[in-house]
């Protein structure tokens, strides 16, 4: 399946405007540097928005783990949920505060997936054909979560159906929509948008934005 070529290069021009200047205090503490509020929650993906069939669809965990599985969405629905409100940042600059997800806390996950001890990073895949890595250290803070709901409703295709994964402190990219496949990797992998000129960690309050 083809990107969206013209997405992207709009996506590239952005990071070469920004990667050399250094962004404006904001005075309300709460609203990272170089963020402006919006009430809206734009839509950003690589132009694709892939179709969801709950009766087909599957989340496949691979690599550093003990037994390799994939999960239906059923299956992910049994497991404890939670929900979590968190302000969502993006890498373009906007900021949303208090958004209500609700879903499985990544600790809770990993109790059924089992990685390997000498796992570093997690790589995740999307259905759209995204992939991004995240490390360790910040998959294990509090409030990390495999998202299926988005103000009380199961994710839409605008927002990613059916699964994806928040990461509050990390920029929105660091976190795929349409997620399919979950990696437990000891090396590093960068994904779509680290190999082309983003930043490999993310970090909001440190404008970790781009390479």
């Amino acid at each position: 399946m083809d990107y969206n070529e013209v997405f992207i290069e709009s996506k590239k021009r952005i990071a070469e405007l920004f990667k050399d200047k250094k962004s404006e205090q904001n005075l309300d503490l709460r609203i990272p540097p170089g963020q402006h509020l919006t009430e809206n929650f734009p839509v950003l993906d690589l132009g694709i928005k892939p179709d969801f069939d709950k009766d087909i669809w599957r989340l496949q965990v691979s690599g550093l783990v003990e037994k390799e599985v994939k999960f239906t969405y059923s299956e992910l629905l049994k497991m404890p949920a939670v929900k979590l409100t968190a302000d969502y940042h993006c890498v373009t600059h906007w900021s949303k505060l208090d958004v209500e997800w609700k879903g499985i806390s990544f600790k809770e996950f990993i109790k059924y997936v089992h990685p390997k001890k000498n796992w570093k990073f997690l790589i995740q895949f999307g259905a759209d054909g995204y992939s991004t890595n995240v490390a360790r250290e910040d998959l294990e803070k509090e409030h990390v979560l495999l998202a299926y709901a988005l103000d009380g409703k199961a994710l839409t295709k605008e927002h990613g159906w059916p699964l994806r994964i928040i990461i509050p402190h990390l920029y929105g990219w660091k976190g795929s929509k349409f997620l399919n496949g979950l990696k437990f990797t000891a090396k590093d992998e960068p994904g779509f948008w680290e190999v082309r000129g983003y930043h490999n960690r993310g970090e909001v309050t440190k404008e970790e934005r781009y390479g």
